[in-house]
Order: structure tokens, then sequence, then C-alpha cells
């Protein structure tokens, strides 16, 4: 077995995990002038962001997007200099579709918070006009709610949006157009607390806040090969398929465990899944880890529908009283169509199988789009994440760690720790920055004998 230690400077760092979060915290730490080397399981960096080659073309897993109100993201995503290969939408602007019905357009109007939203809430069609009145006092109400308070995250949303005069199906209609794709729980067992910062922060306290940002390059072009990219230029050392085994606080500094040898560092970030970084991290430094299993998962399926000519003229849409959700189009070169039918929430999905997905969803798309009902399917497949998210339920912010551990120069990060924010890119990245922030400040405190030692 080879041991090699990341060389120190200033102080050395590793990363484990080369998702949003390892991405921005080695990214951060390398701009600040310390040694990092990026640990990354996969071939490739990007972890639920990512992409692959299918019959000529290259596909996401899944369908990400993001909001203008994401400014770490974006920050990164300036700093990977892809800034270009994304796209915000210059006012937000969903159709809505409903069996049956023309699409209805939900925008918000050129109008200060919270007004943007009131004529869209007030004209929207799909609800009676009760339904709609209730809706606007609901939304004027949830500009109260504080997110951060522990009673406000031990109650469903479900239920706060009852308690306000929600029916069931305005529930359906409105509330869990963002809620699931937002939480990716329906709003009966989601968090009030993280249903309140989405909503909030995403659409009524800045007018511009909920526009829609979509990638305009596959996603691997948009994260990996950037940031591998900088990360090289910035003396960053990046390591794929290496999986850590397990890390070893010594003094100074730790030891982490790799199938082919062993690094030594000054300073470690922790930017994996919860269920992996529960089986990593050393006892000492995080008590708690035994119950980051109580933040679940919660799946998303995705299915992939190449019609042989467009269906529709749509790029994007969410769908009511539907099989499908979210709906994202982009036309090929040969004519073709390319739709992703996005299902979030998806508990009953996750396991089904693939021909039946797709059946499912022909027949929707069919009822919702009629060109679709006799146009060619060339190719169909499914692409399933079944811990996309944890589950953001009530109760849940008493498990998700903060960045600091007992064990100083090791730390946390990941959208799952408690970034005050729900399980999104946005997170991700911040957590990652933090992270980076802190451990930072920790090796620059530390007695120079240690640093010289670690050198």
């Amino acid at each position: 077995m080879t041991t090699s230690r990341v060389p120190g400077g200033a102080g050395s760092v590793c990363v484990i995990g080369g998702g949003l979060a390892g991405i921005a915290a080695a990214v951060r730490l390398a701009d600040q002038g310390l040694r990092v080397t990026l640990l990354e399981s996969r071939p490739e960096l990007g972890g639920a962001t990512y992409s692959f080659r299918r019959d000529g073309l290259t596909v996401d897993t899944g369908q990400h997007v993001f909001l203008r109100c994401y400014q770490a993201y974006q920050g990164l995503l300036d700093r990977l200099g892809v800034t270009d290969d994304a796209d915000v939408q210059p006012r937000f602007a969903v159709p809505v579709l409903l069996p049956g019905r023309a699409p209805h357009l939900l925008a918000r109007r050129r109008l200060p918070a919270p007004a943007h939203l009131l004529p869209g809430l007030a004209g929207y069609r799909l609800l009676t006009p009760a339904e709609r009145l209730a809706a606007v006092r609901a939304a004027a109400a949830l500009r109260h709610v504080d997110p951060d308070l522990p009673e406000t995250d031990a109650r469903s949303f479900g239920d706060w949006l009852a308690a306000h005069g929600q029916s069931d199906r305005a529930v359906r209609r409105l509330w869990d157009l963002i809620t699931v794709a937002a939480l990716n729980l329906p709003s009966a067992h989601a968090s009030l607390a993280l249903a309140a910062r989405v909503f909030r922060t995403g659409l009524l306290n800045a007018a511009d806040a909920g526009d829609i940002g979509r990638p305009l390059v596959p996603l691997t072009d948009l994260h990996a090969v950037p940031a591998r990219r900088l990360l090289n230029e910035l003396g960053a050392r990046v390591r794929t398929r290496s999986r850590v085994r397990w890390i070893h606080p010594e003094s100074p500094g730790f030891r982490v465990g790799l199938s082919d040898g062993e690094i030594a560092t000054d300073a470690v970030v922790l930017a994996v899944p919860h269920q992996v970084a529960a089986s990593l991290v050393p006892p000492v430094a995080a008590p708690g880890a035994g119950d980051w299993h109580r933040l679940g998962a919660a799946p998303i399926v995705n299915v992939h529908l190449r019609y042989a000519h467009r269906v529709t003229e749509l790029t994007m849409a969410a769908a009511v009283e539907s099989p499908a959700q979210w709906i994202f189009t982009r036309p090929l070169p040969d004519g073709a169509q390319q739709v992703v039918v996005s299902l979030s929430a998806a508990d009953t999905e996750i396991d089904r199988p693939a021909a039946e997905l797709v059946a499912a969803q022909r027949a929707a798309l069919a009822a919702l789009f009629p060109a679709a009902r006799h146009t060619p399917v060339r190719d169909a497949f499914v692409t399933r994440e079944p811990r996309a998210t944890f589950r953001q339920a009530p109760g849940t912010r008493a498990y998700r760690p903060a960045t600091t551990t007992r064990l100083p120069g090791l730390v946390l990060a990941g959208a799952w720790t408690d970034t005050g924010w729900p399980d999104t890119m946005e997170g991700a990245v911040r957590s990652g920055q933090e992270a980076a922030d802190v451990v930072a400040r920790q090796l620059a405190s530390r007695p120079r004998h240690h640093t010289e030692a670690a050198r």
C-alpha cells in the first residue's frame, strides 16, 4: 500500500466527493491558495448532475433547473466560465397543462413583490374564483412564516395549507406544482419550514427571484468538464475513480484510505451523500452520525421519449391531474423532438418496469399534446435516481448536521447538511463554499509548528 501526502504550502485539504458541493469547496479552497486534492468515486465529476451517451446523443440523467435567486450556484457557473451555457427566462412563466384544456400560462407581472404574483393567481383559471382568492390570501400569509423556527419545521406544509383555506384541488393544481418539484415531496408530507423557504425566497420576497434557468448544454459540459479544467489550472489534483474507504485523525491532520493507497492531509472536506458520510466520518467527529439515516431518501424518475417529429412548441410545461409532472423538450437536428418527463416524489414509480413507465407517459403526453397521439417514438428509456434528495419531511432539520464537526479540520458539505435551504443545487454550492471557508479559517488558526509538521 502506498502513502502520499497532499502537497503542503499554507495547508493541504482533501475534498471527498466531486458533486456540486465538492466542486464548490475545491474551487473556493484553491482560490484561497490552499493545496487541494479532489477525490471522486465515479469516472467524472458532477455527482447527480451528469450526462451519458445514447444512440449518438448526449443525454442528461435528469432535468435540472435553477432559479434566479440561486446566487451561489450562478456564481459558481461564472467562476467556471460557463455562464453563457445556461439561460434564465426574462420573467417567471410556466404553461400549466390540464388534459382536455388549452394551456394556461402562470406568469408574474412586471410589478414589485409581492404584487407581481397577484394577477397570475387571481386569473388562474384552473381554480374557481373562490379558490383563487383563498390562494392569494395564503400567499400573503406565507410571507410571514419564519422558516428558521423549530415549530415551523415540525409542521407539514399540507397542514398549514388546509388551515389557510386551501382545497384539495388547489393543492394539486397550484401549490404542488412548486412543492413537488422543489422539495421532492407533495405538500402533505413536506416540511413547512422548507416550503416556506422555497416560496418566500423563490417567489414572494423578490419579483424576479423565481425566474427559471435551464442549461443550454449537457450537464457534464456545464459542471464536470469546466470544473476539472479550472481546478487543473489552479494547481489542484483531481482524482476520479477513487473511492474512499476510511478517514483517520492524526496529529496533526488526517489520513484518508483509498482502495489503492492512503493520503495524508491537513484537513478534510467530506462532501458526499449522508448515507456515505455516516459510514466514513470518525465517530469522535460526529456522534450524531447514527441518526443521519433518519433523513431518508426521496426518488426522482425521468422518462425520456424521442418523437420522430415535433409534438409541441412548448420548451417547458407543468401538468396537473395527469401522470406527467414537469415536461421539458428540445429539438433534434433531424427534426425529431426529445421530450423528458420529470417525475419527482416518485415513490410509486421508482420500481415500476420501464415499459410500464414509458407506456404511461406516452398516454399522458397524448392526452396533453394531440400531435403526440400519432407521432412515432423512435427511442424511449427511463433514468432513475432512488436517492435524488433526502426526504424533506417535517422534523428533518434536527438531523441535518452543521458544517463543523468535533474534529477541527474535518468539515461536512452537501445539500443535506443544515444549510437552511432545501436539497437543491443552490444548497449544495452554499454548503461547499461554507465548508471551504471554515477549513481555511481553521488551518489559519493552527499553531505554526503544526503547519510546518504537515509539510
